[in-house]
């Protein structure tokens, strides 16, 4: 993988991440909120169902 890659995918990681926020700051701050509800297991499958997503993505681009 090239370095500017790696900087592009995080800069649009920064972009996607940043948009809710700006656009729905109280939305935002009430999914915030749920999410400090969930127990740590939860957490941990959300996390995971995010991994392997991403690198179902990555494999299919790839």
């Amino acid at each position: 993988m090239d370095v500017d890659t790696f900087w592009s995918a995080l800069a649009l990681v920064l972009v996607i991440e940043g948009l809710l926020p700006f656009l729905s700051p109280g939305g935002w701050r009430r999914g915030f909120g749920q999410l400090m509800q969930l127990r740590d297991g939860q957490l941990r499958f959300f996390g995971l169902c995010s991994i392997l997503l991403g690198l179902a993505l990555l494999w299919l681009l790839g």
